[in-house]
Order: structure tokens, then C-alpha cells, then sequence
């Protein structure tokens, strides 16, 4: 549907401490619109940490039950994981409220500005909240809607992953997943990459080629994908790391938690690991020199760059090992987070937690290639439970297919069902040098569980 927010003021978000609502609601209330929201999670007594920022903003919180929902209430916004039997779903029908999906709200906000708009398997966040530092540090004073929370505005004591800004410049993910990436027609759109991640490869390319041609402005691709390169408008525009493309990334190196390397000869420093950060630097140049700057001028200020939340993000050492907390939830991003701690640890143990049991069943072979590709002898590969948020699904699979498939070729590999059994499990095992890598996404307690782990290390 056609949604026009200038003459909607009134909003409640069903789920709204989810990444992708609460950055929409954050921002709609920055520009002066009434907005309020429940979640499943939310308790009167005992307040999350989002609820709290949140009513700090004046955005009004309320558990999940229809008690916040009246009839002055202009729109309601669900996402794609709120069925229509859900209690508020109901209740704005039975009020007549209109129910709008986040996407289709976040396309209405972004129809009305120059926005950028960047789309792929992996690293949108990382690439958005690196497109949105630069311009910001180079003065454009860009506004953001992106799925994590930036460090840097965390420190605001904000979620992180909003920010209104004073120009006319939005920087959005665009989800894929959904097949939401078709509603936006951007200034600058941008695909880092194409993996099998929810669809199969032929219909992500249809949708990134529709996001192509919805694109008003410049249209960015990696130049390494072949698939992707097929959507190239001019390669002067594009990235890579080889030759072929306007920004070519190359020279990487990684000492720590630093990585170095070249675009176009230009020296960059930045303090997060893995190659895959160099690919989505190389993005974020692309963007932003589409807006006019310059890629000295990105450089310079990417060093200042401190990354997001749980994207390979350290939660501390002790005793000589590490532990890192990483979003990774699809097969290329598990490889390459695991690739990432390598080059720290000289024994990796990489835990995994599926994010529901459709994605599991659809990806498990594919998970279990690439792990067994990766893992060196002295690493281990663990997974528990998959990660189930209620609703209507079928639980035929288990964790457990893809322990099994990386055991049969000869890699470490364990299951523990309850995660909670692997803090014995460390305790007996850990030793100076190694990484022990979280990974997982949906789960709202899985920084807290990494948390956990480092304080009983």
C-alpha cells in the first residue's frame, strides 16, 4: 500500500524493541511524529534497557497485550513475524486502524529523501553504519535507519541504530529476506553480495535487479560476484578486490584487532577484523564518493570507525582468550567470522545457534560445507538449540543434522543442546590464545549470554 507519513502523526509499533521497528520509531519520533509501541518482552518492574531509552525519548511502552492500542492511534506497524491472530493485530482491526508492514513504512520514509539504500546477503549493517560515520564525520549530517546499533551512538545512551540528521542524506539497509528491497527507489543503491540466505540465488537476483532499476541515482555493485557484476550499471562506479572496478580494495592485512589495506593506493586503518570489513569499506567509499567525497577524506575518518553491535564485536579478554560476539547467521557470514578469530586465536571455538527452524532446514547443508572448509584440526565447531520466537512453524529439524555432517568429514565438532552446559565445557578446556565465538541472530539474550561466558571464563 501507498503510505504517506505527512499526514499520519499518530503511530503504535507491535514489536517495537526489534532492530528494524525500533529504528523507524526511533526516527519518527526525532521528526516530531506521537509514537509509542509494546513488545513481548517489556515488563513494568523489571525495564530492558531499550524500554528505558525509549520512554527516556517519550516513546510509551507497553507489554504486548492490546492495552496500548486506542482509538487516536493513526497507524499500526507490524513486522513480517506478527501473524493476524496476534491480540494487537486484532485490535486495530477491530478499531479500524489502518495496519501498515515496517517496510513498507520505512519505503514511505525513504521515498521523501535522498537516500541510500544497501542491499545483499552480508554486511549491510556494517557497510550502512560505515556510510553513515563518513558522512557524518565529513560533515553531511545524514539521518539512519539501519538493523544494529551503532557503538558510537550507544555511547549516547541511545539503541543505536537511528539517528535523525540535518540534511536531506537517509542511509538504510534494504532487506532481501522479505523480499521488501523491491518498495525503495534510492538515490544510491548498493548489493555487497549475493549468498543463499532465506531464497534461492535466481530469485535474489530478480530482486536486486528490480532494486537496479528502482534506483533514481548511481547503482553500486562487487565487482567479485559474478552473478552480482551481471547488474553493474558502470564499473567506474562499483568495488572490488582485483581490478575491474572505480574502488579497488587490496594490500589486506590484520594484526589484532586492526585491519589495514589499499584502496586506489590510499592507505586505510581501521580498528575491526576481518576481510569481509575491507570489502564493506570498500562499499562505503563507493557510496560516498557518489555523494561527493573524497576517498582521502574517508580514510582519515574511517579510523574513528568503532564498529556495531555483536558484528565480530570483542566483549573482552581474560586469561589470554577472547571472546567475541558476532551476528553471523547464514553460511558466509559464519565462514567468514570464523575466518575473522583465526587471525587472532590459535584455537577457535565457534558456536552457533540457529535462528529458527526454517532457515536451519534450508541452509544446513550449506552451513555444514563451508564450516568443515574452514575449521583448521585445532578449532571446534559447537551449536545447541534452535532458537524458536513462537508462532506457527514446523519443527522438523534439529541442530544436530549439521554437527553430524561436519563430524563425518573429519572436523571437531559438539552439541549441547542447552547452551548453558558449555560454561563447564570452557571452563575445562579454555587456554591462553584461544577464541571462543558466539554467533546467532533473532535472540535477544545473546549478548547477555556472551557476557556470561567471558565472566565465568
Amino acid at each position: 500500500m501507498k503510505f504517506n507519513i505527512k499526514t499520519v502523526n499518530n503511530y503504535f509499533f507491535v514489536g517495537i524493541a526489534g532492530t528494524g521497528m525500533s529504528a523507524i520509531a526511533q526516527y519518527l519520533k526525532g521528526v516530531g511524529k506521537k509514537v509509542a509501541g509494546s513488545d513481548r518482552l517489556f515488563n513494568k518492574d523489571n525495564k530492558m534497557l531499550i524500554q528505558e531509552q525509549f520512554e527516556a525519548m517519550g516513546i510509551d511502552c507497553y507489554f504486548q497485550d492490546g492495552s496500548g492500542i486506542a482509538s487516536e492511534v493513526e497507524a499500526v506497524v507490524v513486522s513480517t513475524a506478527i501473524e493476524e491472530s496476534n491480540v494487537e493485530y486484532q485490535k486495530a482491526k477491530q478499531l479500524n486502524i489502518p495496519v501498515i508492514k515496517r517496510s513498507e513504512l520505512l519505503a514511505a520514509i525513504s521515498a521523501d529523501k535522498k537516500t541510500i539504500a544497501v542491499g545483499g546477503t552480508s554486511g549491510k549493517s556494517t557497510t550502512t553504519a560505515m556510510i553513515f560515520h563518513i558522512l557524518q564525520e565529513t560533515g553531511f549530517s545524514p539521518s539512519l535507519m539501519t538493523g544494529a546499533g551503532l557503538t558510537a551512538l550507544q555511547k549516547k545512551n541511545l539503541p543505536g541504530n537511528a539517528w535523525v540528521g540535518k540534511s536531506e542524506w537517509l542511509v538504510i539497509e534494504s532487506d532481501e529476506s522479505d523480499g521488501s528491497i523491491v518498495n525503495y527507489v534510492p538515490e544510491i543503491g548498493i548489493v555487497l553480495n549475493m549468498d543463499r540466505d532465506h531464497k534461492e540465488y535466481e530469485e535474489l537476483f530478480q530482486l536486486f535487479q528490480t532494486f537496479k532499476n528502482n534506483t533514481r541515482g548511481k547503482f553500486i555493485v562487487n565487482q567479485d560476484h559474478e552473478m552480482i557484476r551481471k547488474l553493474s550499471q558502470d564499473s567506474m562506479n562499483d568495488f572490488a578486490t582485483k581490478t575491474g572496478a572505480g574502488f579497488v580494495a587490496e594490500n589486506f592485512s590484520q594484526v589484532g584487532f586492526e585491519i589495514k589495506f589499499t584502496i586506489n593506493g590510499i592507505a586505510f586503518t581501521i580498528p575491526v577484523i576481518g576481510r569481509h570489513n575491507m570489502e564493506n569499506a570498500a562499499a562505503a567509499v563507493a557510496a560516498t564518493a557518489a555523494v561527493g567525497v573524497k576517498t582521502e577524506d574517508a580514510a582519515k575518518v574511517l579510523k574513528t570507525y568503532v564498529g556495531i553491535f555483536r558484528r565480530t564485536q570483542l566483549v573482552g579478554q581474560k586469561k589470554g582468550v577472547y571472546v567475541i560476539d558476532d551476528f553471523a547467521h547464514n553460511p558466509a557470514e559464519v565462514q567468514a567470522a570464523i575466518r575473522s578469530c583465526q587471525q587472532i586465536g590459535k584455537r577457535v571455538f565457534a558456536w552457533f545457534q540457529p535462528h529458527g527452524y526454517g532457515p536451519l532446514k534450508f541452509m544446513h547443508e550449506e552451513l555444514a560445507e563451508r564450516v568443515v572448509d574452514t575449521l583448521r584440526k585445532e578449532d571446534c565447531f559447537l551449536m545447541s538449540d534452535v532458537y524458536y520466537a513462537g508462532g506457527t512453524v514446523n519443527k522438523d529439524i534439529t541442530s544436530d543434522v549439521v554437527i553430524e555432517a561436519v563430524k563425518n568429514k573429519g572436523k571437531k565438532a559438539l552439541l549441547f543442546p542447552d547452551r548453558n552446559k558449555m560454561h563447564d565445557f570452557f571452563a575445562k578446556k579454555k587456554t591462553s590464545g584461544d577464541v571462543i565465538l558466539v554467533m546467532g541472530a533473532r535472540d535477544p539474550s545473546l549478548d547477555k549470554f556472551a557476557r556470561d561466558i567471558f565472566e565465568r571464563l
